[in-house]
Formats: structure tokens, C-alpha cells, sequence
């Protein structure tokens, strides 16, 4: 048996997928061409969940069970294109989103994670707030966190251009970078840092005057009453270098030169494929190569995560369950999987005390994420967030049924019942014996108890959230 996390993540212990040979992990015509299911790499109930894992916060059994008989290519264009009216459901949710305070905020915005018809948009939503980490709680209007949340959402699978042209102006990123007043006299470097080790080229490609050139370039703008505002007189004109490119720079000019550099299309590339394909080992040049030249002609975020979704290297065994689930990846995807809905506010409070408080990343390069979510503390803590949303007690109440959940999927009998539960939440990635264990001892542990066999399936499906399988993406 594996043990995790101490000797490195835990893979899949079924053989239901199959690993890429070197050669091929190699060849990048291979790793991003789309992937076709044959004898040797079969479609099959674990890519299935592993592709919503990655597009979304995981699939209830309904979901699952079109994604098998459909395939994956048709499964991906309904991920990226929902049949849903995802613009009704959009408004209704800007119209009643509590924007009177930050915590407000976070519980609606997790409510929307459960609910929402396209979990695709919410995931890069969750994505680009850890890129472009803006943290909320110390800003005194909250209504700018949540249009800065709005400006994420609304570019987050589009042009990546048009997304760092518009961050850069946002009022509630400016004041959290201490980048609301930028005087000709004094260039105020808050934002230049991040905008160029951070959000573009990265540390490596600039230096202290390339920096010093950024903040000068954007003198002249500040935040002023919560509204950005353009002082011409305070703007340094004078002649600059930025990344040898000589002139007089705007703060337009500085982003086209920004996102012309090879530099940052590769970065943006390499963050997704660490959000949606490995945080086990950085991909080769190689492989991030097609991908970073393709994005740099238009910057279309939806092509390159379309490439990723659909490719090879996506579905095979190096690419699976090789992320451990962030927090929110955790609480969402159970709370999804069983069909209910949960009280959202205590539920973002368990989330802040496990490190991922939503609206409010650490520090502007966001949450660290891998390794970092996984120590004895927050292993503890997920045991006991998922046996609070699980045991039909306050502050969740009992709307997490696993029970009531296999019912409405015609299981008539406790074994019926785990063996779904085991599919749904693991897709049976464990030995039989393991299997069986876990089932037997839910079932002795309620089998005195009224209702014995809703206690056994809350007690089973608690069990199987605290597998390692279960925390991995």
C-alpha cells in the first residue's frame, strides 16, 4: 500500500490508467495532440472523474455516467460550452451577490462554485485569484473586491491580454499593492514588481531598472474615492528602457512590450499546466514551447486550456491525480459529488482556517498550493471538515445524505449504496480488500444505531474522504 504524502503522491493503485511511455512524454506532437480512446488507453469511469476534477470541482454520478457514454471529446465541448443559459445564471447571481462585506462575499462565491451550470469558468475564476492575488480584507470598501472578482470572472477563459490590461486598473488590486498614488516625483513601484515578476516575464527576465522604467511609465494614475483616475501632470515623460526597448512610455506602451516578450506567454503556460495538468514536475521546454507560441498570437486562454483538456498528456497516468486537491477543491468537489448544498458561510471559515481564505491570498503571488496544503494540521482539518459537512449536524445540517443520494440512483441496499459511493468518490482506485474494510467497519460501527444504514453511508462516505485518493485532483 502506498503511503502518502510522506513518500511522495499517491497515484491511481487500479491500472485503470495507463501510464505514457518516455518517448512519448518527449514528443510534444504527441502530448498535445487529442487524445482517442482505443484497447490500450480505454475511456473509462476514472478519466471521466479525473477530467471534471481538473475542469470543475468534480461530478455527481449523473454527470459521470453521460461523461463515459459520451467521451471525452464530446464531454470537454460541454465543459467549455454548457448547454445551460450560463449568462442567466450569472446575472441572477451578480443581482443577490453580497458585496457589504469580504466574508459575505466568500460564502456567495462558494455557493456559486456548488450551483453554477459552467464549473469551468468558476475553476479559472479560482485560478486567475490566485494569479493575480488580490486580497480583500484590507481594503475598506468591499464593494471593489467584489468587481474585482467580477473582472476575473468575466476574461477568465478569454483574452489574457484584454485581462491584464483591465487588472492593472483595477482599483482594488492598485490599493491592495499600495499602488494608488503614483507621483511624478516619486515613481511608486508597488505595482511594477508584480507586474513584471508576477503577472508577465518573471524574475528572471528583468532587472531593478526594468522595474524602475514600469513605475514610471505609470505615473499619473491613481485611486482616488475608490475610482481610478489619470492626472496628467504627475506623469513622467522622459525618455526610459524596459526590457531594451528605448521611449517615452505609456503605461500602454509598457503592457504591449510586456506582452509581446516570449517570456510571458510561457509563464502564463506553465501556470496553467500546473493548474490543470502536474504540480509534480515542471514540463520541458519543449512541451511548453507549441503551446506558449500558440497563446502569444492572441492570448486566448480558451484554446490553450482547450489544448490541455483534450490532449494525451492530459489523460494519461503521469497527469493522474498528480495535484493535491487546494481546500476549496476539497470542501466543493464532496459537497457537489453528493448532490446537496450547504450553509457557505461557516463552510468559508473552515476553508480561511485551512489556509485558503477565499478574496483574502496571502501574499500577491497567491496560495503556494501543492505540498504546502498537506501536513499533520491541515490533514486533521479536512478530517474534521468532512465529518462536519457529513454526520447531519449543525452548522451543515443534514443536507450532505450519501444515503439519499444512492437512492435517487436506484440503490436499494447498503452494498448497492458503498459500492457507488466507492465510485463515485474514488472510482474504485483501491484494493478490494481495502475496499471491503472500509465498508464492513462503517457498518459494524452504525449497525446498532436507528437508522443504521444512513449512519453507514455517512460514515463510509467520510472514510473515503480521508483516503489519499480522495485528496488528490
Amino acid at each position: 500500500m502506498t503511503v502518502w504524502p510522506s513518500d511522495g503522491i499517491a497515484n491511481d493503485r487500479s491500472g485503470q490508467v495507463v501510464s505514457a511511455t518516455a518517448r512519448e512524454l518527449a514528443d510534444p506532437d504527441w502530448a498535445w495532440a487529442a487524445y482517442e480512446p482505443d484497447a490500450r488507453r480505454p475511456w473509462n469511469l476514472a478519466l471521466a472523474a479525473h477530467l471534471y476534477r481538473r475542469a470543475g470541482f468534480g461530478a455527481n454520478w449523473s454527470q459521470l455516467q453521460r461523461a463515459v457514454a459520451e467521451g471525452p471529446q464530446r464531454t470537454v465541448d460541454r465543459l467549455l460550452r454548457p448547454d445551460a443559459d450560463v449568462e442567466a445564471f450569472n446575472r441572477t447571481q451578480d443581482d443577490y451577490e453580497d458585496g457589504r462585506s469580504v466574508t459575505g462575499l466568500r460564502a456567495w462565491w462558494l455557493r456559486r462554485m456548488i450551483e453554477t451550470p459552467h464549473p469551468l469558468l468558476e475553476k479559472m475564476t479560482l485560478f486567475w485569484h490566485g494569479f493575480f492575488a488580490t486580497n480583500g480584507g484590507t481594503l475598506k470598501q468591499p464593494r471593489l473586491m467584489r468587481a474585482h472578482l467580477r473582472l476575473l470572472r468575466r476574461h477568465a477563459l478569454g483574452s489574457f491580454a484584454s485581462l491584464l490590461r483591465n487588472v492593472v486598473c483595477d482599483p482594488a488590486l492598485l490599493l491592495w499593492l499600495g499602488a494608488d498614488a503614483n507621483r511624478k516625483g516619486a515613481p511608486n513601484e508597488g505595482l511594477a514588481h508584480p507586474l513584471l515578476e508576477v503577472f508577465t516575464v518573471g524574475p528572471s527576465e528583468c532587472s531593478v531598472e526594468d522595474i524602475r522604467a514600469v513605475a514610471r511609465a505609470f505615473t499619473g494614475w491613481f485611486v482616488l474615492r475608490g475610482q481610478l483616475r489619470y492626472l496628467q501632470h504627475e506623469h513622467d515623460d522622459g525618455p526610459a528602457c524596459l526590457l531594451g526597448h528605448e521611449g517615452n512610455f505609456s503605461r500602454d506602451d509598457v503592457l504591449d512590450i510586456l506582452l509581446d516578450h516570449p517570456a510571458t506567454a510561457r509563464r502564463v503556460v506553465r501556470r496553467l499546466c500546473r493548474w490543470l495538468i502536474s504540480e509534480q514536475e515542471e514540463l520541458s521546454e519543449a512541451l511548453i514551447a507549441p503551446l506558449a507560441q500558440s497563446l502569444s498570437g492572441d492570448y486566448r486562454v480558451a484554446g490553450t486550456v482547450e489544448t490541455m483538456l483534450r490532449s494525451n498528456l492530459f489523460f494519461c497516468r503521469q497527469s493522474y491525480r498528480a495535484k493535491i486537491k487546494c481546500p476549496v477543491e476539497f470542501a466543493v468537489g464532496l459537497v457537489h459529488a453528493l448532490e446537496g448544498m450547504v450553509a457557505t458561510a461557516p463552510l468559508g471559515e473552515a476553508l480561511a482556517a485551512q489556509s485558503q481564505n477565499l478574496c483574502q491570498p496571502p501574499t500577491v503571488k497567491g496560495w503556494a498550493g501543492g505540498r504546502h496544503w498537506i501536513n499533520g494540521t491541515s490533514l486533521l482539518q479536512r478530517h474534521n471538515l468532512s465529518l462536519s459537512l457529513l454526520e447531519g449536524q449543525d452548522p451543515y445540517g443534514a443536507a450532505l445524505n450519501p444515503w439519499a443520494m444512492a437512492q435517487r440512483h436506484q440503490c436499494a441496499t447498503l452494498e448497492s449504496a458503498a459500492r457507488l459511493c466507492l465510485q463515485l468518490l474514488v472510482q474504485d482506485d483501491l484494493p478490494s480488500t481495502e475496499r471491503e474494510s472500509l465498508v464492513k467497519e462503517s457498518w459494524a460501527s452504525a449497525n446498532n444505531e436507528d437508522g443504521a444504514t444512513e449512519v453507514a453511508l455517512r460514515r463510509l462516505a467520510h472514510a473515503i474522504a480521508n483516503l489519499p485518493e480522495f485528496q488528490l485532483a
